[in-house]
């Protein structure tokens, strides 16, 4: 995508941050861990490092990655046994179960992780499908935490950003809506031929098409109890 597209990334840097976490723990669970990539970025991992992922491609992907580097893949993070963990971690999970992030925390333990934010992509996911409702209140970071203490857990930092996303090329933006189906679900080059047309010669004419990506950084703890 050199030269094709840019999107700025938050200012905290997850990866360095997430290495630095996982350097101070004994046990891990990194949820919704895809292939593995990010997770490999990792230097050293804590004696006992396991991560999910329920998609089968994904999963054999991972374990192929990880699993020399003794990482332990398993489907769900029901699988995981209760207070198992000192620190979980996500990028960019599906959908977070507090319930289960608290029930597998040891207490005391933390989650720590980066979210996507509401309205993400919102620009181009609408030049395909016109203008949507703004229902991603399931994503809004207020609500995250919320939904965090109602479990249980105590949030101790939040962190937003918002991105800028831009497209130079409209070869670019087919292989993003092909990679992130979920954006424009009945995405084809045939059907939306007239939007990319009109992207193209956008493009051509020196304006890039411009989006947004959200994302938030969320650290909440399972406190321990009182002695």
């Amino acid at each position: 995508m050199n030269g094709r597209a840019t999107e700025e990334r938050p200012p905290w840097g997850y990866a360095k941050l997430l290495a630095d976490r996982l350097g101070q723990v004994g046990s891990a669970l990194d949820i919704d861990t895809g292939g593995g990539e990010v997770l490999a970025e990792v230097p050293t991992f804590p004696p006992l490092m396991v991560a999910t992922e329920a998609w089968p491609a994904n999963a054999q992907r991972a374990r192929k990655l990880l699993g020399p580097r003794g990482v332990q893949i398993i489907e769900t993070v029901k699988d995981a046994p209760d207070e198992s963990f000192e620190l979980v971690t996500a990028r960019h999970p599906v959908r977070p179960d507090w319930e289960e992030v608290h029930r597998v925390l040891a207490p005391g333990g933390y989650y720590f992780a980066q979210h996507v934010g509401p309205g993400s992509a919102f620009e181009l996911i609408e030049h395909f499908l016109g203008l949507l409702p703004r229902a991603g209140e399931g994503r809004d970071p207020q609500r995250e935490c919320a939904a965090a203490q109602g479990a249980g857990l105590v949030v101790t930092d939040l962190r937003t950003a918002r991105c800028r996303m831009e497209f130079y090329d409209v070869g670019a933006v087919v292989w993003l809506l092909r990679k992130c189906v979920w954006w424009v679900p009945d995405f084809s080059v045939e059907k939306y031929c007239d939007k990319l047309a009109d992207l193209d010669t956008q493009m051509r004419d020196g304006k890039p098409f411009v989006a947004h990506s959200t994302r938030h950084l969320i650290e909440a703890r399972r406190p321990a109890p009182r002695s």
